[in-house]
């Protein structure tokens, strides 16, 4: 007899509580087990770092992004 122990996959999701726009940095943050403000506070220096590029990124990962169920 084996016994089966299986672990919560964590999945990506956006969030629908921890929103300020779309919910990425809230969903992203806790696949990471971050706070969702150092992620926003990174996305915006990557936003002034990388001349703008992270912004066309950002609006990849609001459509490619799943929501999260309720």
């Amino acid at each position: 007899m084996t016994n089966s122990v299986y672990a919560p996959t964590k999945k990506l999701r956006r969030s629908k509580s921890d929103k300020m726009l779309t919910g990425v940095c809230g969903g992203w943050s806790t696949y990471l087990g971050i706070d969702a403000n150092v992620l926003r506070i990174g996305l915006v220096a990557a936003v002034f770092l990388s001349v703008g590029i992270a912004i066309p990124i950002y609006i990849a990962a609001a459509i490619l992004t799943p929501e999260e169920d309720s």
